[in-house]
């Protein structure tokens, strides 16, 4: 019997051993409060979670914790306890410690299960506190950035809504209209992506420019200028700015030729800010216009403002000149990520002389989750003269289509949370060439590491029927 009384004793020794562990391993701090006695004891784990002095704690108010609660939150921790002792079997509150000058907020969770007499009379409280401050803190960033997400939508939507507005105001038919109005929202999804990529703590004035003119005119355009990084706000407003202008040259400008050239340089301004110079040479001979469009506005009111400084526009004969001058409100510090510099775009965002792609006879794969833009894919690619197949908007739905006769397919990169790579492999493994037309920014090239195009969202249908049938001419 002595035997097994100093065996239970072992074994009672080691289940502590092992629950000092898993409480040491989880962060937690035991307590006991005895109700009766009117004693608190305090651990020595919950000690150096709270600041409280370790071992038994008279309690002569019914609240040990009184003076180390928030006192914005001792009444809900109060209430929370006496709810539980009349009624339930489970304590379990959350609350602010009352504040360290010089320190972080800390949290603390503090449960525990509640003991009862025979008659039903609570006896003890038995639980654990646990430091949630980290928990708490990422909550609290997390809302914080919903609101300030929300916020940029709404501004994003605003602008949108102006941009359409204008643009309608401004075109006298309808292709007109979707095809400037398609262009401004693609230059403003261009900055979008550069400053989402540097988790929109600015952009860099290259960074707009190869975004603009990278793939207008290959050859034809050139820019130069010192790593300047510009605001959310000033490089949504030189975008728009770099892409009006590249517009204009290309329907009037130098690059509605062959020879002609677009040159953007910028230097930093001693007093802050900086200054671009546009630059068009080798094309048409230039007159001033004869009126002034939304474009020019955005020029020389919108951009002159965005940027705290001033735009000025000269029509000499040898080619338009512009520039742009922004105040030092326009800069930001360099982020601490910086995406890669773009690469070309597949598509121009411009309209051109080509006309509309033909994809007569041609069979192409719709794999897109929005029900919308792949309606709009659907009628845009069967216009063209695409026999469509799908779309699919699921994952399962594009693998189950691959056994129909393929000779093109659109993915978007995403499906519903879920990767589109299965389909890119199997389409790829059978020499079937696909685009990407994705909202996902991948600044190295193609989602997944395939060789194919990439268009990014918002985009024209007409870019998309484009690059389908660009590819099949290559087969």
């Amino acid at each position: 019997m002595m035997r097994d009384a100093r065996d239970g004793s072992d074994r009672d020794g080691l289940d502590r051993s092992r629950l000092g562990l898993a409480l040491d391993a989880a962060g937690l701090g035991e307590f006991e409060w005895d109700l009766g006695r009117r004693v608190f004891v305090v651990s020595e784990r919950m000690a150096a979670i709270t600041g409280m002095a370790p071992g038994e704690l008279l309690v002569d108010d019914n609240d040990p914790l009184a003076t180390y609660v928030h006192p914005d939150d001792r009444a809900i921790t109060r209430a929370r306890r006496r709810e539980a002792l009349k009624s339930g079997d489970v304590f379990d509150v959350t609350f602010r410690m009352v504040p360290t000058p010089g320190a972080p907020q800390r949290w603390l969770r503090m449960a525990g299960i509640v003991s009862r007499s025979e008659s039903g009379r609570p006896s003890a409280i038995t639980g654990i506190v646990e430091d949630i401050s980290k928990t708490r803190l990422e909550d609290d960033q997390r809302q914080a950035l919903m609101v300030e997400l929300d916020h940029r939508v709404k501004n994003v939507l605003a602008a949108v809504q102006a941009l359409a507005v204008q643009t309608a105001k401004r075109t006298t038919s309808l292709d007109a209209f979707l095809t400037t109005f398609s262009g401004r929202l693609k230059a403003m999804a261009s900055a979008n992506e550069l400053l989402t990529a540097a988790r929109w703590r600015g952009a860099a004035i290259d960074h707009l420019a190869a975004a603009e003119l990278g793939a207008i005119a290959p050859g034809q355009t050139s820019w130069e200028g010192p790593e300047l990084f510009l605001t959310p706000r000033a490089a949504n407003a030189l975008s728009l700015a770099l892409h009006e202008l590249a517009t204009n040259a290309v329907k009037f400008g130098a690059l509605s030729v062959e020879t002609g050239h677009v040159h953007v340089r910028w230097t930093a301004r001693p007093a802050g800010g900086f200054e671009l110079t546009w630059t068009e040479s080798g094309g048409p001979t230039v007159q001033p216009p004869t009126r002034h469009g939304f474009g020019s506005t955005l020029l020389e009111q919108v951009t002159g403002r965005e940027l705290n400084g001033d735009a000025a526009v000269e029509y000499p004969p040898a080619g338009v000149l512009v520039r742009l001058r922004a105040g030092a409100q326009a800069m930001a510090d360099r982020p601490d990520v910086v995406p890669d510099v773009p690469g070309q775009r597949v598509t121009e965002t411009v309209a051109t002389s080509v006309g509309p792609a033909s994809l007569r006879g041609a069979r192409v794969l719709i794999v897109e989750d929005a029900v919308l833009l792949a309606l709009e894919l659907e009628t845009g690619l069967s216009e063209a003269g695409a026999e469509v197949i799908g779309p699919a908007y699921e994952l399962e739905e594009a693998m189950a289509l691959l056994d129909r006769p393929i000779d093109a397919a659109v993915l978007d990169a995403n499906l519903n949370g879920r990767s589109v790579t299965p389909v890119a492999e199997v389409l790829s493994q059978r020499n079937i060439p696909f685009v990407f037309a994705t909202g996902y920014g991948e600044t190295g090239g193609a989602p997944g590491g395939f060789e194919a195009p990439v268009i990014r969202k918002p985009y024209d249908v007409t870019q998309v029927a484009a690059a389908v049938a660009e590819l099949l001419s290559k087969i």
